[in-house]
């Protein structure tokens, strides 16, 4: 289908390739529903929250607390990405994955939880396996709702303090980078609590690669991964099973798609890296599956607002492709 779909880019009634990126993501929405007239209808937001035990170390400048106030802010519409969800006309689910605080009476919260957060994976594995399987068939069965509602892009986002922990060495294991070198400030530490959080990191990897030395992709996310996060992943798989463009936000959205790959390369065909964040190493993980971000603003929110923020070419590039003439029907001389 790529030639069909090239050939009405390229005859669209502008120079060829003028439109440099917003032709590329025509190209690949196109590809991603299989028709030369896609659609963008129905557009859902999973807000996924999760608590990890790593947190508990001091590896965040934030308690965790914080995780559930935040979900509960979003319910009344007080976050950003809320504000950026009512601008782009995006349905925003609020989903409670393994949060550390009772949400079953909150008004607006999709109840999804595993338990009241992860293991602290200093010591043991965040997560058993059936824990691991339920958190995949949550972010399955979340997009297959969103799907059935006749949605055909997803944008995913976190809230879980001390995500960018497991993050961090996921990178470090999938890229095969230093860990010291995927270890940033977070939500904000400074010189020491960055240099406690990879001290604290550090041992984790060694306790478990002792254990595993043979490690696959699983047993990576299992040990690691927030709930929040593995069903990020699951979501991923099923977006790309069901033909939904997946909008892929910063730092820990980005380590959720490393993992998505590894477990499905094909799932990286229908995901759009949105923009580059301002967490460090953020660049380098992009740089793990060869990702050219849309957008560089120095972003480090998460919640998916920078996914958000990038929609709008997204919706350029449709509109491109399905609303311009072509040299024919407007009656110009084919210049190329």
């Amino acid at each position: 289908m790529r030639p069909v779909i090239q050939e009405k880019i390229d005859n669209l009634n502008k120079p060829k390739g003028s439109l440099g990126r917003l032709e590329e993501l025509a190209m690949q929405v196109c590809l991603v529903q299989q028709t030369l007239t896609p659609s963008l209808s129905h557009p859902c937001h999973l807000l996924l929250g999760g608590d990890h035990g790593i947190e508990r170390e001091g590896v965040s400048v934030s308690p965790r607390d914080v995780t559930w106030q935040q979900m509960i802010n979003f319910t009344r519409g007080g976050g950003g990405v809320n504000m950026f969800c009512r601008q782009h006309g995006f349905r925003l689910r609020v989903v409670d994955v393994g949060v550390d605080h009772d949400l079953s009476g909150v008004t607006g919260i999709v109840d999804r939880k595993i338990a009241c957060g992860t293991r602290n994976f200093r010591y043991e594995a965040a997560m058993t396996e059936e824990e691991y399987g339920r958190c995949m068939d949550v972010g399955a069965g979340l997009v297959d709702e969103c799907t059935d509602e006749g949605c055909r892009v997803l944008c995913i986002g976190e809230m879980g303090i001390g995500n960018t922990s497991p993050s961090s060495i996921w990178m470090s294991l999938f890229g095969n980078i230093p860990l010291e070198e995927c270890v940033g400030a977070g939500a904000g530490l400074d010189t020491p609590g960055i240099r406690h959080k990879y001290e604290v990191l550090r041992e984790a990897l060694d306790r478990f690669l002792a254990a595993e030395p043979q490690y696959d992709t699983p047993a990576v996310v299992r040990y690691f991964g927030g709930f929040e996060m593995v069903a990020a992943v699951g979501a991923m798989l099923r977006a790309a099973e069901r033909h939904l463009l997946v909008l892929v936000d910063g730092f820990i959205m980005t380590a959720c798609a490393i993992a998505a790959i590894r477990l499905c390369p094909d799932a990286q065909y229908y995901m759009v890296f949105t923009h580059c964040g301002d967490e460090s190493g953020h660049r380098r993980m992009l740089d793990i599956v060869h990702a050219r971000p849309l957008l560089q603003l120095g972003l480090r929110l998460g919640e998916g607002t920078g996914a958000l923020c990038a929609f709008p070419l997204i919706d350029s590039a449709v509109r491109m492709v399905n609303e311009m003439n072509n040299f024919d029907n407007a009656h110009i001389t084919k210049y190329f």
